[in-house]
C-alpha cells in the first residue's frame, strides 16, 4: 500500500481514539516546542552478559490492561533522536508505557562502539525488555532497529503484542555492506579490523570485520518466521539507503495473520518529516483501536 496523504490519528487514556484534529494538534505541539526541551535524566540497566551499563528512559503506563511500546532504535542513531522523541510524546498523551534505550557505544550509553555488533545489541534489547518493561510490548524497530526487532520477537515471542519496522534494514552487513568491498577495503579489514564509511548524517561509519562476522551469525531473511502478531512494515520509495525491496522482503519470511506494508511515496530513510510521523502515529493507534477518550 502507498500512502501518500496525512493519517488520522488518536489520543487515548484507556486507548487510542482515532481522530485527525488531535493528531495535528499533538504534531504541531511537538514540532514546536517539546522536540527541542531537555529530556528526562537517563536511568540505567545493567548488561550482565557483556558486562556494561545501558542507559534508558522509561514511560510507565496510566493504565494496566494496555500493551507497552518498546523502541529500537538504528545503526548510530540515539534514544534522543526524532522518531523515538516523538514516540514519547504520543505515549505521554495517550497514557500508554514506553521505553527507549541507547545500545553499546550509543548515545548516552557510551562505551567503545568498535566492541559492538548485533549480537551485543540484541542482548541489550533483551535486557531492556526483561528488566525494564512489564508485559506484552509492541516492538518499534527503526533501520537496523527493525533487524533487532525481530530477533528480539524470535526470542521473546511470549511478550509480543505486535511489530513495527520504520524502514527496516534486516541482514544489512550482509546485504548492503559485504557485497560493495572493494579489496582495498577488505585489506583494511584484515589489517585493523575496522574501515570507515562515508556517511550522508555525520561522521563515517565505523564498519568493523566483528560486525561483518557477527551479521552473518544472525541473518533472517534466509528462512521464514512464524511471527503470531500484528506487523507493520513502513518504508520510503526514495530510501538511498535502505531501499524499499528489504521490507517487501522481510514481509515474505514473516509468517503473521495480520501484516501490512506501507510505502510513503517520496519519503527517505529517516521518515522523520511531519508526514511520516503522521503515518507512524497511525500505525501505532491500530494497534488500541476505539477507546475512552482523554485529553
Amino acid at each position: 500500500m502507498i500512502n501518500d496523504s496525512n493519517p488520522y490519528t488518536g489520543s487515548a487514556g484507556g486507548g487510542v481514539e482515532f481522530n485527525p484534529a488531535i493528531l495535528d494538534r499533538l504534531l504541531a505541539e511537538f514540532l514546536a516546542r517539546d522536540q527541542s526541551l531537555p529530556d528526562l535524566r537517563p536511568a540505567y540497566e545493567v548488561n550482565f552478559t557483556y558486562g556494561h551499563r545501558i542507559a534508558y528512559r522509561h514511560r510507565p503506563a496510566l493504565a494496566g490492561n494496555l500493551p507497552g511500546i518498546l523502541f529500537i532504535g538504528g545503526f548510530r542513531s540515539a534514544m534522543r533522536g526524532v522518531k523515538a522523541r516523538w514516540l514519547d510524546h504520543l505515549a505521554a498523551a495517550w497514557g500508554l508505557g514506553y521505553t527507549r534505550f541507547d545500545p553499546l557505544g550509543h548515545g548516552e550509553t557510551g562505551g567503545a562502539f568498535l566492541q559492538g555488533d548485533i549480537s551485543t545489541w540484541l542482548s541489550d534489547t533483551l535486557t531492556v525488555l526483561d528488566t525494564v518493561t512489564q508485559g506484552p510490548q509492541i516492538l518499534i524497530g527503526s533501520s537496523m532497529g527493525g533487524w533487532l526487532m525481530v530477533l528480539t520477537a524470535l526470542a521473546r515471542l511470549e511478550r509480543l503484542a505486535g511489530l513495527i519496522g520504520i524502514a527496516a534494514a534486516p541482514d544489512f552487513t550482509a546485504r548492503l555492506i559485504e557485497p560493495r568491498l572493494t579489496s582495498a577495503l577488505r585489506d583494511a579489514l584484515d589489517r585493523d579490523g575496522v574501515f570507515y564509511r562515508a556517511s550522508a548524517y555525520g561522521d563515517p561509519d565505523p564498519i568493523t570485520a566483528r560486525l561483518l562476522a557477527d551479521g552473518r551469525n544472525n541473518l533472517i531473511l534466509n528462512r521464514t518466521h512464524t511471527m503470531p502478531v500484528p506487523v507493520r512494515l513502513l518504508h520510503g520509495t526514495e530510501d538511498a539507503d535502505v531501499p524499499y525491496e528489504y521490507s517487501l522482503a522481510l514481509a515474505q519470511n514473516l509468517k503473521s495473520p495480520d501484516l501490512r506494508v506501507t510505502l510513503l511515496k517520496g519519503a527517505d530513510h529517516r521518515l522523520s518529516h511531519s508526514r511520516d510521523l503522521a503515518v507512524l502515529a497511525q500505525t501505532l493507534a491500530e494497534f488500541f483501536g476505539e477507546s475512552p477518550k482523554k485529553a
